[in-house]
């Protein structure tokens, strides 16, 4: 049984699941999870459609995605905590990054870490550098494998459920997600400002109260 043609970029992987196969999906997934540009995702949904078709095991690409997710986003984790923040304290002034707002960030994100780790899964961008900011501001490292891994299966969850079961209409469905994903991203931004907002009310309202 032959899987049907993929669209966009998802065809551009055709050769390389033909050549590598689960391979192809665990290598690609690794690097891009700490930060090398690579179509992670893209294979994912492409090998979950070879399986639908019956030329690659669901219980396998599912699997090796997620194990693969983990482990790239660990090593992206660990580069973050042995040179990431000095080399933001060191370097970020040049891109108006400075030392008293990287603290500010790095609070945020121990307050916050857990709901970013899970939603950068999804985002194109901070689905590269999460474990490497999540490493640099010194989560910790039980609390990032927790939120991590729980990304990493939402995450081949959907993708490898789609592509298993969306057969032919895989072009449509490829399509209707990158018209929504700058919604998803707007949302997001949206959230993160939500939550800067409440904090900056809130330590207005603490510094309010202990004014003379």
């Amino acid at each position: 049984m032959s899987a049907p043609p993929l669209p966009g970029v998802l065809g551009d992987l055709a050769p390389v699941l033909d050549h590598w196969g689960y391979w192809a999906v665990g290598g690609l997934i690794l690097v891009e999870d700490f930060g090398v540009p690579a179509p992670g995702e893209t294979v994912l949904i492409a090998a979950a459609l070879y399986a639908g078709a019956g030329r690659l095991n669901i219980v396998a690409v599912i699997t090796i995605a997620f194990l693969a997710a983990i482990a790239g986003d660990n090593i992206g984790y660990v580069i973050g905590r042995t040179g990431g923040r000095s080399l933001v304290l060191r370097y970020g002034k040049y891109v108006l990054l400075t030392p008293e707002r990287f603290e500010k960030a790095e609070a945020f994100f121990t307050r916050h870490g857990g709901k970013v780790v899970t939603i950068a899964r999804f985002v194109e961008g901070l689905r590269q550098v999460n474990g490497i900011i999540a490493g640099a501001t010194a989560m910790p490292w039980r609390r990032f494998l927790v939120f991590n891994a729980l990304g990493a299966a939402l995450w081949v969850g959907l993708w490898a459920g789609l592509g298993y079961a969306a057969g032919d209409h895989i072009a449509t469905i490829y399509k209707d997600v990158n018209r929504y994903s700058l919604l998803v991203l707007v949302a997001l931004g949206l959230l993160v400002v939500g939550l800067v907002g409440r904090a900056v009310i809130r330590r207005r309202r603490r510094a309010a109260r202990t004014d003379p």
